[in-house]
């Protein structure tokens, strides 16, 4: 017991010229300052014994922090600009010591980071993230909180791109860090696009940004006409039917601009994963969150030609097949009704890919789970009030095609869930799809009869129910 006494007296003893110059510029009185001591004292002979945690660090941590606001709070209400002792200096101290002793308490080193980052301790930021990184590098966590802060503050690609590559190398199994690393290639080519676009280096006119924005400068329009809402799959009349090309002209030249790199680490991704298709629906999704770039609708394009060709009948695999033509584009646009006539051609090879698989029940639950997803991707369109009728006419029809699949799926399985089926049903009853609504009541009444918001749906107080439900 006499060393551990030994060494807290020894750390002490080091704090004893900060306190006389607490007492000196009368920041605090005497008997403060005793307090204080008594209470470092207390900490330093339990951190100093042999039954010390990585808590009793954390507590010493945070008293400290709350005594150096104080100092500083009272230094600055008597005017005293600057001392010789900050508060800084001890608390990293504690906590430099602290990781030495539990270098596997994560929070520890998070703690460490967060209060140096805090107190814009750069160098100090660097040295601590190289050493908890050589003392944990099987953790994605850890590599992420390093790549953000090189990019955050440094804003230095290199640096983040060196941290992410690393930790893939130790934690390739990481579908999160796979998932961050191909957003921040996209954050990077939108970051390298936006400055094109200020120094006037971006080909792209204000005429092709009108029409992405859904402004109409004379072009040929694409309508339906003479459209069935019986059957999606007829009487939609256009004035091409081929899918548009992407113009190079839209295209950086270089490879990085135009999505090699995103691909590159698409690809990767699913050698590590080859048989999660549900995986490439998370990475498809991370790309379309950055609609206004040229090259996400390549990327895409890549993606579900991957998923397609990889597992051709998968829900996810379908579904991105389906919403692909559809990203970035508003109900303004005037290229939506080329691109829903895509989705009406995509939707039915979707229904024909799902024949491959073995088993009537399993055709039917997929043919349902992908239909369920089709409705939701379009009924956001059926909210824009000056939608054309024509538009309007096919969204309807592909709504009733595909729940008529949800409706058949409902009749042949149980769901566990009734959550999916009641936000599908409100769907249908805030776009006025009267017709549908009914019979899909009843089915999901056969299978949850006791479901308060499915009883609800037959009462005329429906509406309440379903928006507290929402």
């Amino acid at each position: 017991m006499a060393g551990a006494s030994d060494k807290a007296r020894f750390y002490l003893e080091q704090s004893v010229s900060e306190l006389q110059e607490l007492i000196r510029k009368k920041i605090f009185t005497k008997d403060e300052v005793s307090s204080i001591a008594r209470k470092r004292s207390e900490f330093e002979h339990k951190l100093s014994g042999r039954g010390s945690t990585a808590s009793d660090y954390a507590r010493y941590v945070e008293y400290e922090m709350n005594l150096d606001a104080l100092r500083r709070t009272k230094a600055k209400r008597l005017g005293i600009k600057a001392t010789s002792y900050t508060g800084q200096r001890r608390i990293f101290f504690v906590l430099d010591r602290a990781t030495r002793k539990f270098h596997g308490d994560t929070s520890l080193w998070m703690l460490y980071l967060n209060f140096a980052r805090k107190q814009k301790a750069h160098k100090k930021v660097a040295q601590i993230i190289t050493n908890m990184l050589r003392l944990h590098p099987a953790s994605p966590e850890l590599w992420i909180y390093a790549a953000d802060y090189a990019w955050e503050e440094r804003a230095d690609i290199a640096e983040t791109r060196g941290y992410m590559q690393r930790g893939l190398r130790f934690c390739s199994h990481s579908k999160r860090l796979w998932s961050e690393y191909l957003k921040l290639e996209m954050i990077y080519i939108a970051k390298i696009s936006a400055r094109r676009r200020i120094l006037g280096l971006d080909s792209r006119s204000p005429q092709q940004e009108s029409i992405q924005n859904g402004e109409d400068f004379g072009q040929d329009l694409i309508t339906f006409r003479n459209v069935n809402p019986e059957h999606t799959g007829l009487g939609i009349i256009a004035a091409d039917s081929a899918r548009p090309k992407i113009p190079e002209s839209k295209i950086a030249s270089t490879p990085a601009l135009a999505g090699a790199i995103p691909i590159a680490v698409f690809d990767a991704a699913m050698k590590e994963f080859p048989e999660e298709p549900t995986f490439g629906t998370q990475l498809f999704d991370c790309v379309a969150e950055f609609p206004e770039l040229d090259c996400v609708k390549r990327i895409l394009q890549h993606m579900v030609e991957y998923l397609m060709a990889a597992a051709p009948a998968d829900v996810a695999t379908l579904t991105c097949f389906i919403r692909e033509p559809l990203v970035g584009l508003i109900a303004a646009s005037i290229l939506l009704p080329r691109a829903l006539m895509e989705v009406v051609d995509r939707f039915e090879l979707a229904m024909q890919n799902v024949s491959s698989l073995e088993g009537s029940v399993e055709q039917t639950r997929t043919r349902g789970a992908v239909s369920r997803h089709t409705i939701k991707c379009l009924a956001t369109y059926l909210e824009y009030p000056e939608l054309d009728p024509d538009i309007r006419a096919v969204l309807t029809a592909m709504i009733k095609t595909a729940w008529a699949h949800c409706l058949q799926t409902l009749k042949t399985e149980n769901p566990r869930s009734s959550d999916e089926t009641i936000a599908l049903l409100n769907i249908l009853r805030l776009h006025g799809f009267k017709d549908l609504l009914q019979p899909g009541v009843t089915s999901a009444l056969r299978i949850w009869p006791a479901d308060p918001h499915l009883l609800a749906m037959t009462s005329d107080s429906s509406v309440v129910l379903l928006q507290q439900h929402q």
